[in-house]
């Protein structure tokens, strides 16, 4: 009789438990003879009630929320863009003919502990194909991450002997539209992992050469012995986890991207010294992820320093371009400077708030 099975349920089990007693998520149960979905609404209507909801406006929240989640007629990216806007910046709704809109927060951002944390495990979906419905059949991926009932992260796991990129060929594989990608349209963290080399990240539609590993040599959980639970413990853990959701996803001209370490530690240090009012410098190699270092931190600065404005200076045309470029790609309104004089313009007017310039127009 084969133990593989029994290994990799071990380590399910250390994992889960890992969860609810050092991360204190709620556990949710083994889900594999349910018919499971990504917005499980009693959990989100409870959580909704607590914060002191109306039962009109949660209606209409949910309905709306459902609608944009659950519209096959787009690709995965858009449905997943648009569930992000409403996670990120509240799901506007009319509480009655001819009133004010008000915003309904899904997730408490500001109080990660306000939040409800859970996780459920063998969480069988049945495959949203109904022509090849009998091949396809269900999909169960091992451990489903559900704040306030939305499932923002999926986790595979395997035994230390078998890679990990074969976790990441199944995640991509759920994704695949015979599959079960309906359940992807929530999904921010899309993760596998092994106990021998740990945790691979990444967001849906990610090739499987651009998972990424994190890397944090400080910190409480550094000197975890365990690769596997020492990444998950330094990435899940509820603050960061909302953090890294709310301020370091970005939709980039059809693609989704999730930051680096490097990205996220540079910002985050960033983000100090601008409270401050000190100057400082971050270094970067080539390929690092400079360009979007930059959005993350000028969205970070818009977002939290009232009446700011952020100018981007480089020293050559093709670098202003690229600049340019890769804001207008995140859905950013940049202004490139023509001369000297219009820079000198655009600095003594209110707006806009982001401009990029030559040097030489100084």
């Amino acid at each position: 009789m084969t133990t593989v099975g029994q290994i990799e349920k071990r380590t399910q089990a250390r994992v889960v438990a890992l969860f609810r007693e050092r991360l204190c998520y709620d556990y949710l149960g083994d889900k594999t003879d349910l018919d499971n979905r990504n917005i499980e609404e009693t959990l989100l209507r409870s959580w909704l009630t607590r914060q002191g909801v109306s039962d009109t406006l949660i209606n209409r929240a949910l309905h709306e929320l459902n609608k944009v989640a659950t519209d096959t007629s787009k690709s995965l990216y858009d449905r997943n863009k648009e569930v992000y806007d409403l996670l990120r910046y509240g799901v506007k709704v009319q509480p009655g003919a001819g009133e004010n809109r008000v915003t309904v927060w899904l997730i408490d951002w500001q109080h990660p502990e306000n939040n409800h944390f859970a996780v459920a495990e063998e969480v069988t979906v049945k495959s949203a194909d109904l022509a090849n419905a009998a091949k396809a059949g269900t999909k169960r991926p091992d451990v489903v991450i559900y704040i306030n009932g939305i499932a923002l992260g999926v986790l595979e796991l395997k035994r230390s002997t078998v890679s990990v990129a074969e976790g990441i060929r199944q995640n991509l594989d759920n994704q695949k539209k015979e599959f079960i990608q309906p359940f992807f349209s929530t999904m921010q963290w899309v993760m596998a992992g092994n106990d021998s080399e740990g945790l691979r990240y990444a967001t849906i539609e990610t090739p499987e050469k651009y998972y990424l590993r994190w890397v944090e040599d400080t910190g409480p959980y550094a000197r975890e012995p365990n690769l596997l639970d020492r990444h998950l413990l330094q990435v899940c853990r509820k603050a960061r986890l909302l953090e890294l959701i709310h301020d370091f996803v970005v939709f980039d001209a059809g693609t989704k991207k999730l930051c680096r370490q490097n990205q996220y530690f540079g910002v985050k240090a960033a983000q100090g010294f601008i409270k401050r009012r000190e100057g400082g410098i971050i270094w970067h190699t080539q390929g690092s992820g400079k360009s979007l270092t930059m959005v993350w931190l000028a969205r970070w600065i818009r977002e939290n320093r009232e009446g700011s404005r952020v100018l981007i200076i480089t020293d050559r045309t093709e670098l202003d371009e690229q600049i340019e470029k890769v804001f207008k790609g995140v859905a950013e309104d940049i202004y490139r400077t023509k001369s000297g004089a219009d820079l000198i313009a655009a600095l003594n007017a209110a707006a806009p708030w982001l401009l990029c310039s030559l040097i030489h127009k100084f």
